[in-house]
């Protein structure tokens, strides 16, 4: 049984799939939605004609409504199990063709769909003749039909099968639609603002300035402020410490609890309000249309550079979060775009990566100076997809001209509330499930790790306790000391966050022995100012932000990619790209806004900077509309 849901405001494009679904021979029921919006615009469906037309029940329905859906689920009860009827969609030319090679088939198990597989015989579809394993013989009089017929109709068969059943539908459309009003909708009048060559892009600029500050500095940063400072501060942490004193219970196991557990996971969903916030105006964006434009609007420099925006849904994706806007790349058809994508899909900073933004823009980059910093990180996402874009396009790997972009904008709505609450709703517990699992794990490890001696001996915490965790800590800090964050703790915070992103803000909370203080608590503030400059933040921000994501996402890189080779290389990719963009961002910047003298990592950068400019600006491997295939890696 098949419902069929199609949208009645674009009835003719939708239609199609129709047809496609007819053919099966499954029971089907057509539900034609958003009929309010065919209402509104005063057009008219002959819906009892259109049904005898197609040979299927449909049924007036509109889901934002709830209008007619129990009429619905009634239909196809009463319709399941009933033989779906043929119609005749194709012209008596087309149909004769189909016919013949019907009969060259008719060794199918199921004579159901036998239609169904001759027309894709027809389209040269490869499943579908693989599928069936025809003789050769058979196989010889499929191709003389469809060959005679490409010859005759000067096009191939997929096309001819696409042409009847678009005639077929316009017949059907001119039969049983009336249009109503003419000229711009209210929508085309929006866009015309919204999605203008010169204004679109500042626009959008604006918006997600206004979207970060909101949820970050105004409604956000204080909520964060009380959950942690006196729901997890002094409701929680005070009161279990003081019970666990009263019942006299081992010093270790009470830090374990207070500093460990509550301080690690309590730091983590302290920054839910601020996450919460982000997610509600991100969903009130997705759901009135607005996020289908500016796919549409960075298509246009995408393609610039060598990028489809079909890449940019699943980047838009990835800022909920990295592991769906990573498997999102299957809808993009070419190899070298889906592959591209998969490996700069995580640049743009998830909900995991805005609790880093987070603590920074309210400890390091607190008051009027830090409201730059949540949106800076937005764009420079955005900024190193197209810089990737760029030098990767230029290479003969991912070289070709990138895949058309064809999507239907949708008309303009207000939010439904449902909608997005329910999709705040999915994310949030995504993330407070991910707190209580993996993030509370990794923070008991680290409190262990932080608190047991190198010689197996319990510790207290102190700046230089000799933990197992600082010794670790102090053996790979050299690695990151030229990008400004060479303090054991920060290259402790940067390593756990390969395991969650999240895990990050809980192990500075841990590792400093701060439990569960806000992040523009004195005590976070000054412990994290020792630490860094704020130029050395920006590049631990923009380090962990376009490195490898967490262990979730690459499990989805390795799925995605459907080779080790390819997962190893978009590792790679990411861990240099990050380390050497951050590398400029401190040696550049310590020079030029802390007024600090070269060094040799100010030379080291600025050869890099110079190379990365020869990439960019280099000519591409292949010459300008020349596709090559891409170097396929088993």
């Amino acid at each position: 049984m098949i419902i069929n849901v199609v949208d009645a405001s674009n009835i003719e494009r939708n239609l199609y799939l129709s047809t496609q679904l007819s053919e099966i021979g499954i029971p089907m029921v057509i539900a034609l939605n958003m009929m309010d919006v065919v209402e509104r615009n005063q057009d008219k469906i002959d819906t009892e004609k259109l049904s005898q037309l197609l040979a299927c029940p449909i049924i007036e329905i509109s889901a934002l409504r709830n209008k007619n859906i129990d009429t619905l689920v009634e239909t196809a009860m009463k319709t399941a199990g009933k033989k779906q009827v043929h119609i005749q969609s194709f012209e008596e030319e087309v149909e004769e063709l189909i016919k013949k090679i019907e009969d060259g088939v008719s060794a199918l198990k199921d004579s159901s769909y036998k239609r169904w597989y001759a027309i894709k015989l027809f389209e040269k579809d490869e499943k579908a003749v693989a599928n069936l394993a025809l003789s050769s013989e058979k196989e010889e009089k499929v191709r003389e039909i469809r060959e005679a017929a490409e010859e005759k109709y000067d096009d191939d068969g997929e096309g001819i099968i696409t042409d009847a059943r678009y005639h077929f539908i316009t017949s059907i459309i001119g039969k049983t639609v009336k249009k109503g009003r003419t000229g711009l909708t209210n929508s085309d009048k929006v866009d015309r603002i919204l999605t203008n060559r010169i204004l679109a892009l500042p626009i959008f600029v604006v918006l997600m300035f206004g979207i970060y500050y909101i949820a970050v500095t105004i409604v956000g940063g204080p909520i964060t402020d009380w959950v942690n400072d006196t729901f997890f501060g002094e409701m929680i942490g005070e009161n279990v410490a003081g019970m666990l004193e009263s019942a006299e219970v081992a010093p270790w196991l009470s830090s374990l609890i207070v500093d460990g557990i509550i301080g690690g996971v309590g730091g983590v969903l302290g920054f839910l309000p601020i996450i919460a916030a982000l997610y509600v105006m991100m969903a009130i964006l997705e759901d009135i249309g607005y996020m289908a434009r500016i796919a549409f609007i960075l298509d246009r420099i995408f393609r610039k550079f060598g990028l489809s925006g079909k890449s940019f849904i699943p980047i838009l994706i990835g800022t909920g979060c990295s592991v769906p806007g990573i498997m999102a790349t299957r809808t993009i058809e070419n190899d070298n775009d889906r592959r591209m994508t998969i490996m700069v899909a995580s640049f743009m900073p998830c909900g995991a990566k805005t609790e880093i933004i987070a603590l920074f823009a309210a400890s390091l980059f607190a008051g009027d100076k830090g409201w730059w910093f949540a949106p800076f990180c937005y764009f420079a996402g955005i900024i190193a997809v197209i810089i990737s874009g760029i030098m990767l396009k230029k290479t003969q790997q991912f070289s070709g001209d990138p895949a058309p972009f064809v999507m239907e904008l949708p008309e303009y709505h207000l939010p439904t509330p449902w909608n997005v609450a329910r999709t705040v709703w999915d994310r949030v517990k995504a993330f407070v499930i991910k707190a209580g699992t993996i993030i509370l794990l990794t923070t008991v490890v680290i409190w262990f790790l932080q608190n047991i001696s190198t010689s197996f001996e319990f510790v207290e915490f102190s700046e230089d306790s000799h933990s197992i965790l600082e010794a670790v800590g102090k053996v790979i800090a050299p690695i990151f000391a030229p990008l400004g964050f060479g303090h054991w703790a920060a290259t402790v915070a940067t390593i756990t966050g390969l395991v969650a992103k999240e895990v990050v803000v809980s192990t500075f909370g841990v590792v400093a022995g701060l439990g569960d203080v806000g992040a523009d608590d004195p005590t976070m503030v000054e412990y994290a100012s020792s630490i860094f400059t704020s130029v050395s933040a920006l590049s631990f921000m923009l380090f962990n932000q376009l490195s490898i994501p967490c262990f979730a996402a690459l499990g989805a890189i390795r799925s995605e990619m459907n080779s080790k080779k390819w997962t190893w290389f978009a590792i790679a990719y990411q861990l240099l790209f990050s380390y050497v963009i951050a590398l400029m961002v401190y040696q550049f910047g310590k020079v030029f806004i802390l007024g600090e003298a070269f060094g040799v990592g100010t030379v080291v950068a600025v050869i890099i900077f110079a190379l990365m400019v020869y990439l960019l600006c280099r000519k591409s491997t292949t010459k300008k509309g020349e596709v090559k295939r891409a170097v396929e890696v088993k």
